[in-house]
């Protein structure tokens, strides 16, 4: 029997307005090569310049992760070469990085795990190349991006750990706004370091590096697969020669790693402080500002069980997501009932999110959802014609509230004496059973109430005809 060690490194762009060390535009999806200047080109002569918002939002990263937040840090020479990376170095921390010694709690099948933070240094993104047939380009609006690399201690054992830990951290970061982590864009990338052990083997062996995976999903499959690799090839005998230290790629049609290239130690990147940036130092006022944090997804998933009165799983659900989490709020802060905001969030809207659609671009946003839910609470529309409305605008977006519900019909009747007159004919039409149900037949009642239901065409507001079949039958 094998143990998995798995350690993760995350590269996260902070989501500044600037580059890190020049005035460029961090723009997303703007034509190639038109947001850089001599700083990103490593031009001669030209001169970094720390980016003061980014040292804020690393700070902010360690004050939610309950680290050692260094005030005086370095910044080192990386040296490699890269077609994407002009000065053939990078600019990053390695001696003294702000951010030391964090930790993250996950929770998998119900068991809670603490996940040990070595460290998150500040670093710039380099370019990206693009690919093509014959002939490839580099873009290097990308270069120069602020970079949080948050590093884990390698306390995880399993690809579902591994995904927890990385869904608890990316909500962090949205959180804490300090990142979009939108993985689509490559602002949330993720290298995995994978070895194995037998069990109860304290000892660590060889690690491979999975690079660049940037899908909860290709994430867990890469784990899994890598694991399998690595335990055939010890039970073959072939640990030695087909387990070496390396990178290797994930190859998402077929599921399966690939050898990119082998591994460097630390020491083939010859680190060394980077001349033309002065040492940092977090002043008192920084320091302060970076730790003037909003309130992170556990803190608000124990307040809205506790005041709310939520059910933890739901409070769970609901503070997983950044987006989920803001709807929620919108919807508790126009007044509505806690549990009627939970049922259509996570049950009515997010049946309906398919193919993609996510409820940050959903047709129907919180303040639409609110008019719905103003409209059931108000008896105006029953919960089933909320459905209904609900439906049409998904289709119809710009449409509002009222429109739909006058143009599909669905106005409840809450007047008594209109529902007083059919539930005095069904009742005359159904002596018989008015006698047996006060002869002790309770069950009837729900006949009764189907009745009335039906010759009302779904019209009438249930919780009216109850009572008044209730008043009547007394």
């Amino acid at each position: 029997m094998f143990e998995t060690v798995i350690g993760l490194e995350v590269h996260c762009q902070l989501n500044t307005k600037t580059k890190i060390f020049c005035s460029c535009a961090t723009s997303f999806g703007d034509a190639p090569n038109t947001h850089v200047c001599p700083v990103c080109l490593a031009l001669p002569g030209a001169l970094p310049v720390l980016n003061k918002e980014a040292v804020i939002k690393a700070i902010s990263f360690g004050e939610a992760v309950n680290a050692t937040i260094n005030q005086n840090s370095v910044f080192d020479r990386k040296n490699y070469f890269y077609p994407d990376l002009p000065k053939a170095y990078q600019i990053s921390q390695f001696t003294v990085p702000i951010v030391e010694n964090g930790e993250l709690f996950i929770e998998v099948d119900g068991n809670k795990k603490r996940v040990g933070i070595t460290r998150a240094h500040l670093e710039e993104d380099a370019g990206k190349n693009n690919h093509g047939d014959d002939e490839s380009y580099v873009d290097l609006n990308r270069a120069g991006t602020p970079l949080l690399e948050i590093v884990s201690q390698p306390d995880m054992r399993s690809s579902d750990e591994a995904v927890a830990y990385l869904k608890k951290l990316h909500s962090i970061l949205r959180f804490l706004n300090i990142s979009d982590a939108n993985m689509q864009e490559g602002s949330f990338r993720c290298d995995v370091n994978i070895s194995i052990r037998p069990k109860g083997d304290d000892k660590l062996y060889t690690r491979v590096e999975i690079k660049n995976l940037n899908s909860f999903r290709f994430i867990q499959k890469a784990i899994e697969y890598e694991l399998e690799r690595q335990i055939l090839a010890w039970e073959d005998g072939k640990y030695d020669t087909e387990v070496v230290q390396e990178t290797r790629l994930f190859d998402t049609t077929h599921l399966v790693t690939r050898s990119m290239r082998s591994k460097e130690d630390s020491a083939e990147y010859r680190y060394f402080p980077d001349p033309d940036l002065y040492p940092v130092h977090i002043d008192d006022g920084m320091m302060k500002k970076g730790r003037d944090i909003p309130e992170l997804p556990d803190a608000k998933r124990t307040r809205y069980a506790n005041e709310l009165g939520i059910k933890e799983y739901d409070a769970g659900v609901i503070t997983s997501d950044y987006d989920t989490a803001m709807y929620f709020e919108n919807l508790i802060n126009k007044g509505h009932e806690p549990k009627l905001c939970v049922t259509w969030l996570t049950v009515e809207l997010a049946a309906r999110l398919k193919g993609g659609l996510t409820i940050s671009d959903s047709p129907v946003n919180s303040e639409k959802m609110s008019e719905i839910l103003t409209r059931i609470e108000d008896d105006t529309i029953s919960q089933k014609a909320a459905k209904d409305v609900l439906d049409y605008l998904f289709e119809n977006p710009k449409c509002s509230v009222d429109e739909v519900i006058d143009k599909l019909g669905l106005k409840q009747v809450s007047n008594d004496s209109e529902i007083l007159v059919v539930i005095d004919e069904i009742l005359e039409k159904n002596a018989d059973k008015v006698q047996e149900y006060k002869s002790g037949k309770d069950k009837l009642f729900g006949f009764f109430v189907g009745q009335t239901m039906k010759a009302g065409k779904g019209a009438f507001n249930p919780s009216k005809v109850n009572a008044l079949l209730k008043s009547r039958l007394s």
